[in-house]
């Protein structure tokens, strides 16, 4: 569901392969030297682009990640679905920035409720997703702390999405969303999930 940028072609002459678009985001540009701490840099920026060291560099910190119900069907998790860049409907988590001096934890608590309509407490850490994307004029680094919460109460509604990317919020069966969700990353993170209420399924009894 995810949409794609093209990327250069292998040059064994296979064609090219999809760079994946980063939620709110721009093409995924993997800079393997900021990344890793190497000295070096790619020796041909990417097509279209200024050399890496014209870009100024900017650090973004979000969160979010899976509110969770028990419901009479088994365990479902709030989820969005928004427009990608090309148009289609994609299945995410809520997620968002932290605002003024909120933590991580907190900022996924405000963020879920105004996205999805649902309060949740944090329950447990589920993972970090970092990763670098670039425009025209910057390049960021990004980085998104997801947590596990249980479901306090509230109604299941995008209304309350302060910037209207959510186009729609619902509940959708916990075992389904690694098929699901749009990105690779967040359907590991499900798994992630699924595997911790297997372990402890009383962080959200």
């Amino acid at each position: 569901m995810s949409s794609a940028a093209p990327a250069p072609g292998a040059s064994d002459g296979r064609p090219p392969v999809p760079v994946p678009v980063p939620p709110g985001g721009h093409p995924l540009r993997v800079d393997p030297a900021r990344r890793q701490g190497s000295p070096s840099a790619p020796a041909t920026p990417p097509v279209g682009s200024l050399p890496s060291g014209h870009l100024p560099v900017v650090d973004e910190t979000s969160a979010g990640g899976l509110v969770v119900e028990r419901h009479v069907s088994g365990h479902r998790a709030a989820v969005i679905l928004r427009r990608n860049r090309a148009g289609r409907l994609e299945m995410c988590l809520p997620k968002g920035h932290l605002e003024g001096r909120e933590t991580p934890e907190e900022a996924a608590v405000r963020e879920i409720h105004e996205e999805t309509g649902i309060v949740g407490t944090v329950r447990s850490t589920l993972g970090v997703i970092d990763y670098w994307f670039s425009g025209e004029d910057r390049r960021v680094h990004k980085v998104v702390h997801h947590f596990l919460l249980r479901s306090e109460g509230g109604v299941i509604t995008a209304a309350g999405d302060p910037d209207g990317e959510a186009e729609d919020a619902c509940w959708v069966p916990l075992h389904e969303l690694p098929d699901r969700l749009a990105y690779p990353n967040e359907q590991r993170l499900a798994a992630t999930a699924l595997q911790t209420l297997s372990d402890s399924p009383e962080l959200v009894e």
